[in-house]
């Protein structure tokens, strides 16, 4: 019989190598007993949702750390940050203007708050990979859609991508409405100049940061920053009330409390080492023949305006590959677990706490599969494939409001899809509720999953029907 908690004993102590989340990359900064600071809110450890004492102190000095106006501790992870910021933002059936390839949690938002959607998509690059928002884009959206109250990015993206938010920021803020950037794998950016500079410093006016995506903190535990004026405090506060538990773990804020204070006094001490390993592998790696790591200066300046070279993209397009099937030979042959893969690359996560032994492994890993791997005709653009812009019937939070029924995916022809789909990791929906489900989408799902992606959000778990709006 399997336990979970023995299995994640076992998994522990064994020698795979996880480049993959949590940031803290199984080492402790700390040799608590979890059980002996598993409390509640006593007296002299303040609370959470009323912050006077030693958490108000944390959460400022989380501030100070990040240059932040105001921080506030999440331990919901960043999913709770995105949704009390935009029920903050928005009025009930306002319209916001978001990137297209936002995590689901902002769609959550918007359903929860009936709020209309304006997209803006991100580009599509040579390489098999999302690009970034272009800000023509988002003033083009702003001035033909005046009403807009509020806009959300993602930057930098799960792939690594940054799209240019200082001169995001200034068009939207000609329009005195706020701008959230998703940069929950971002919470390192800026504490070395190997890295570009965080979303806080460009104007952004919220930020939602997950400490455990890079950082040596717990999963779950993440940072909403408020950076401007143009966001009331109060309503972020009453929102974190809502989707925060009034029950708060302290023995996740007791780790984002060390992983802020070692911030503060390692910072040169750690990222020095760090960045000399990311620029060792990247040295090594282009010795391969056929996978690739990818770079900046592998995409087009209109195709990427910047690029986080924390993530390691390890591209196999153009060859006999797929990325997952990567992911898989170094899991079972080489126990190296990396993050995620799509069909043209795996992703590498790093952080501070990697280590030299752990980036040698992962080189020498994908030395020896690089010489048998063989190139072959270039594959057409998977991202371009997949994500599409979708004709929309309805808005999401119409299409989950009416009746519904399941119909086979290959019959759904036409019809108005009543659920999301998605590819997970990374959580990016290329159908959402409302929009019409064309010929193209359905042999889209079908290839994904002939080349074995993980297709979630179809209720039916074998993904072989889907929900529609059933008038």
């Amino acid at each position: 019989m399997n336990y979970l908690d023995k299995k994640l004993e076992a998994y522990g102590n064994s020698d795979t190598y996880p480049f993959h989340m949590p940031g803290h990359k199984r080492q402790s900064l700390s040799a608590f007993d979890p059980y002996k600071i598993d409390i509640t809110e006593i007296d002299g450890f303040d609370n959470l949702h009323h912050a006077t004492g030693i958490l108000q102190e944390a959460q400022e000095r989380a501030a100070r750390l990040f240059h932040a106006k105001e921080t506030f501790y999440l331990v919901n992870g960043s999913t709770c940050g995105i949704l009390a910021a935009i029920c903050a933002l928005t009025k009930k059936q306002d319209k916001i203007l978001i990137a297209r390839n936002c995590h689901k949690a902002v769609y959550h938002a918007a359903l929860l708050n009936e709020l209309s959607l304006e997209y803006v998509y991100p580009k599509i690059t040579s390489q098999g990979v999302q690009g970034s928002i272009d800000p023509i884009q988002i003033a083009d959206m702003m001035e033909r859609n005046p009403d807009i109250k509020a806009v959300v990015i993602t930057s930098p993206t799960y792939d690594g991508v940054i799209s240019d938010i200082k001169t995001i920021a200034k068009i939207v803020h000609q329009y005195n409405i706020p701008i959230l950037v998703d940069e929950a794998h971002g919470s390192h950016l800026g504490f070395h100049s190997y890295f570009p500079n965080s979303a806080l410093s460009y104007g952004a006016d919220i930020v939602i940061h997950s400490l455990h995506k890079t950082f040596p903190s717990f999963t779950q535990t993440a940072l909403l920053h408020i950076n401007s004026d143009l966001v009331r405090e109060d309503a972020i506060k009453t929102y974190l009330g809502i989707f925060e538990t009034s029950s708060p773990s302290y023995i996740l804020m007791a780790g984002m409390e060390k992983c802020i204070r070692y911030l503060e006094h390692k910072k040169a001490e750690v990222f020095i080492p760090y960045v000399e390993k990311l620029v060792d592998f990247k040295d090594k790696m282009q010795a391969l023949s056929n996978i690739k790591l990818l770079s900046g200066d592998c995409f087009l300046k209109e195709e990427v305006f910047s690029f986080d070279p924390s993530k390691l993209l390890l591209s196999v397009q153009g060859t006999d590959l797929y990325g997952n099937k990567l992911m898989q030979i170094l899991q079972n042959k080489y126990n190296l677990q990396l993050e995620m893969a799509s069909r043209d690359y795996a992703t590498a996560l790093t952080s501070i706490m990697d280590t030299k032994e752990g980036f040698q492994r992962l080189y020498f890993a994908l030395r020896e599969i690089d010489s048998s791997t063989s190139t072959c005709k270039h594959k057409s653009s998977f991202v371009e494939k997949i994500y599409q812009k979708n004709k929309k019937s309805m808005e999401l939070y119409q299409a989950v409001s009416f009746p519904y029924k399941q119909v086979d995916l290959t019959l759904s022809e036409g019809e108005i899809s009543a659920e999301y789909i998605y590819l997970y990791p990374p959580g990016i929906p290329f159908l959402v509720p409302g929009e019409i489900i064309t010929k193209q989408l359905i042999e889209d799902i079908l290839y994904c999953e002939e080349i074995g992606l993980a297709v979630e959000g179809m209720k039916d778990i074998r993904n072989k029907r889907i929900n529609i709006v059933n008038f």
